[in-house]
């Protein structure tokens, strides 16, 4: 584990989004941090469908989509 410096602003940013998101800062760092990495080596995915690959790998069951 290490120190990541970021600028003051992208930090309150995080810090908003994590209250958003339920996610502490660290949380919301390393989420964005996490999507960011794998769209970039899988830039045809969309936001959702890398999201939808992560419940999928971490074994979350997905509610069946309304009719």
């Amino acid at each position: 584990m290490g120190i990541v410096k970021i600028d003051d602003e992208l930090h309150e940013d995080v810090r908003r989004a994590s209250t958003v998101q339920c996610r502490s800062i660290n949380a919301q760092a390393e989420f964005w941090m996490k999507i960011g990495m794998l769209a970039e080596a899988h830039p045809g995915l969309s936001f959702n469908d890398i999201v939808k690959q992560q419940y999928e790998t971490a074994g979350v069951r997905m509610p069946a989509q309304a009719a």
